[in-house]
């Protein structure tokens, strides 16, 4: 008799970790991918490219030793709008204190009366009766005149300011290029990094995407491209979002500086439309931004922590990401943890597993249809445990992530660069499979076989394949069939 196994337990959202001191070691990244981890973000606000590239080489090997496919992205600086530094290194404002931005003042220079800043557009972008937000809204100036170089202000909400800390307008409208020098001399670097994904800061229009999928051309690399959504604007032009969203690959909700351009109680809507949006036009979402906070110095999450999370994921969200405290936090094995068991938990609600949204739609290619059909069969024929995919380029398997479904879909390949870079796409297991070893007659029993062999299936179960009738080029995939597994 055979013995039946109790199949894998597999998450569906997927965990983005920022790599920092507390993460960075060769032990640490082993055991990160071994708790969860999905994707793992370097940060190029901090550290050089020299130390990024040979963070990427630790990240590889340690996941060819584990045998898991996790995906590396690359998030480009952007031009952060900051003031300069003050001599004591902070100061202490209070409600009604006068405070003056002073293009002229030199750097190291600032006092409880005026700080300079690097942004020279300042006195032009901004007027009477604005609201300016420093250091993530945590102090913030009401706009009482404007000068030619010099903005004077006084303090609404006072506090402890630090040096070089960022500026934003309520309601958005301060704007630099979303790539500055120190990007550009970063994507020149990243051909020693080699990303699956590179995120653009401070996106206002696809022609930032354009321009950075250029740059990165010119390197031989082809990376997704992730649009931060971070800038009052962007979200408030359905025109510009849409275009952003058409350009990229996918976008990151980046809720630190869109949320204090928009304020946090217009934010939690803005996530849900954000993420929506994306999976209508087949992209991927990463949600980003103080998720777990308080486990940077804590080994439990809050309540809300939990429920934040819990809800990112029933809004569809494709990723979650983790920032300080998997980088510089205490606790970085336990905040993976807690937040996969948040992700599973909510994957439990059939709100997560089915959808409806595309059942009156057209598709427009044999692939696309063939994508959808095989997650309608798989929620609606019971047998089905699960949905594996022949695939080259990874595109059959994100389209069909798109969809919810409380069935795992194997994307099997035996391209690195197509696996890496569905380890962000909501549902999808990638694995290495390949196709071509393999008579053509036999392909469908060596997949079954493999999944069997994972732990993925039991005899009995019936499995979804879908495959191209011409194996091995890409976006041919137009046969679906259901398999016995036994």
């Amino acid at each position: 008799m055979d013995m039946i196994v109790t199949p894998k337990v597999i998450r569906r959202t997927k965990i983005v970790a920022t790599v920092g001191p507390a993460s960075e070691s060769a032990d640490m990244i082993a055991r990160l991918i071994n708790v969860g981890v999905n994707v793992f973000r370097l940060n190029f606000s901090h550290g050089t490219a020299a130390q990024h590239a040979k963070v990427a080489a630790r990240i590889r090997k340690q996941a060819n030793i584990c045998g898991i496919y996790v995906g590396i992205l690359a998030d480009l600086q952007g031009p952060k709008i900051r003031i300069s530094s003050f001599r004591d290194g902070e100061i202490e404002l209070s409600a009604g204190d006068p405070f003056r931005l002073d293009l002229e003042l030199a750097d190291d220079q600032g006092d409880r009366r005026a700080v300079g800043l690097e942004y020279e557009e300042l006195c032009s972008s901004v007027s009477r009766g604005d609201t300016l937000l420093l250091d993530d809204g945590r102090i913030r100036l009401r706009v009482d005149d404007v000068e030619a170089s010099a903005v004077d202000c006084t303090v609404l909400l006072g506090g402890i300011l630090g040096s070089r800390k960022g500026i934003n307008r309520l309601g958005g409208g301060l704007a630099a290029p979303a790539l500055t020098t120190k990007d550009l001399t970063d994507i020149d670097s990243l051909a020693e990094v080699k990303p699956d994904f590179v995120a653009v800061s401070f996106v206002s229009s696809e022609e930032d995407i354009f321009q950075t999928r250029e740059l990165l051309n010119q390197h031989d690399l082809h990376p997704s491209i992730i649009a931060k959504i971070e800038r009052a604007e962007v979200v408030s032009d359905d025109h510009t979002l849409d275009g952003i969203l058409t350009a990229a690959d996918g976008i990151m909700v980046a809720r630190g500086d869109l949320g204090v351009e928009v304020g946090d109680a217009q934010l939690i809507g803005i996530q849900k439309d954000l993420i929506a949006r994306a999976r209508r036009m087949d992209r991927v979402v990463i949600t980003a931004t103080q998720m777990m906070e308080s486990m940077i110095n804590s080994p439990m999450p809050t309540r809300a922590e939990v429920f934040d999370v819990a809800n990112a994921v029933l809004d569809g969200t494709d990723a979650v990401m983790l920032s300080a405290e998997t980088a510089v936090g205490k606790f970085p094995i336990e905040v993976v943890d807690a937040m996969s068991e948040a992700a599973l938990g909510a994957e439990r609600h059939p709100v997560a597993r089915t959808s409806r949204y595309r059942l009156d739609r057209e598709f427009c290619s044999a692939q696309e249809t063939i994508a959808m059909s095989a997650i309608y069969a798989a929620n609606h024929y019971e047998n089905v445990r699960g949905i594996a995919c022949l695939t080259e380029s990874g595109t059959t398997p994100l389209l069909m992530s798109r969809l919810s479904s409380g069935r795992p879909i194997f994307a099997l390949s035996k391209l690195a660069e197509t696996l890496q870079k569905l380890c962000l796409c909501r549902g999808v297991v990638p694995l290495f499979f390949d196709a071509g070893a393999f008579d053509h007659d036999s392909v469908e029993a060596r997949a079954i076989e493999f999944l069997v062999d994972g732990g993925y299936f039991n005899k009995g179960d019936s499995l979804l394949l879908t495959k191209g009738e011409l194996m091995g080029v890409s976006g041919s995939t137009n046969i679906m069939k259901i398999l016995p597994v036994g």
